[in-house]
């Protein structure tokens, strides 16, 4: 009888470490990532989402508003009823989630503001500091890079 307990001792802290391995592994995106895209400069930051999924917000433009001083705004959204939220502000990676087994973020969509453009986005560290950021439309991708200064 007692072996039988420390079995299922054993077998619960077992799967209690694991769990929480995958969860720190999950939650390495969580922080703020340095990203430039087409010459302009910007900061997104990733975040836990509360179903589990995670999401990156644009937080910093270098280049916040037009020429003439407003500020600018999501545009080229092809919802319309967001296209008057600030450009700072965008929510352009969301949905994607952790696969353990592949060591990706995937399963989600990348939104590119400056031609309103929706894509398939699989995210993975080529090392600590360093995320990829692979969007996809059909056979054709492209990657990126982004450096987590958070």
């Amino acid at each position: 009888m007692k072996n039988y307990v420390k079995m299922g001792l054993v077998a619960l802290f077992a799967l209690v470490a694991t769990t929480t391995f995958a969860q720190s592994a999950a939650d390495k995106i969580v922080g703020v990532y340095q990203v430039e895209e087409e010459g302009r400069q910007s900061k997104v930051r990733f975040t836990k989402c509360a179903d589990g999924s995670y999401q990156g917000q644009i937080i910093w433009l270098s280049e916040p508003n037009n020429a003439d001083g407003s500020r600018k705004l999501d545009a080229n959204n092809p919802d319309p009823a967001k296209r008057n939220t600030p450009a700072d502000q965008v929510v352009i990676v969301y949905g994607i989630r952790y696969d353990a087994a592949k060591q990706v973020w995937g399963g989600g969509k990348v939104y590119k503001p400056i031609n309103g453009k929706i894509y398939k986005v699989e995210c993975s560290f080529d090392d600590e500091k360093t995320l990829r950021v692979k969007g996809s439309l059909g056979p054709i991708s492209l990657s990126r890079y982004w450096k987590k200064i958070e």
